[in-house]
């Protein structure tokens, strides 16, 4: 007869008895690719840029569009300070940072104290760039 004490008791797993998979560094190729998708989402941005800029100059008046495209740029701004973040997050452990919401706060202070400046435009230029990331999007969805 058995008892409890001799039957073969399997260790508690622990996170020293653990198997660790080996943290690996993104491969040459998804990193070419990460780029190439940075590269073409600021292309889109800046289409739209100029699109909108021209299209608002020509409707509004060159006031407003300066306005928009003064969002405009924060916003790319903003878009790279993303994918600054993002591609640091493989690299090393760091927390993302405000500095995004800094450059869109910062542009809308400046157009609240310089009279000049137009705030809907800036605000709505800022969004080109998500309007840029939608386009994309939508491109590689509906394209094969």
């Amino acid at each position: 007869m058995n008892t409890s004490d001799e039957s073969p008791k399997t260790p508690t797993p622990t996170a020293e008895n653990l198997p660790q998979a080996p943290l690996q560094p993104a491969s040459a190729g998804a990193m070419d690719e990460y780029y190439q998708l940075q590269k073409e989402l600021y292309l889109w941005a800046l289409g739209m840029t100029g699109i909108a800029f021209l299209s608002v100059w020509f409707f509004y008046s060159l006031t407003t569009a300066l306005s928009y495209l003064i969002g405009s740029c924060a916003g790319v701004v903003y878009l790279r300070l993303l994918a600054k973040n993002v591609e640091g997050i493989g690299r090393e452990k760091q927390r993302l940072g405000n500095t995004g919401l800094a450059v869109f706060i910062g542009v809308m202070i400046v157009a609240f104290q310089w009279k000049q400046l137009e705030i809907v435009p800036i605000f709505l230029g800022f969004l080109t760039y998500k309007a840029a990331i939608i386009a994309y999007v939508l491109r590689t969805t509906l394209t094969p």
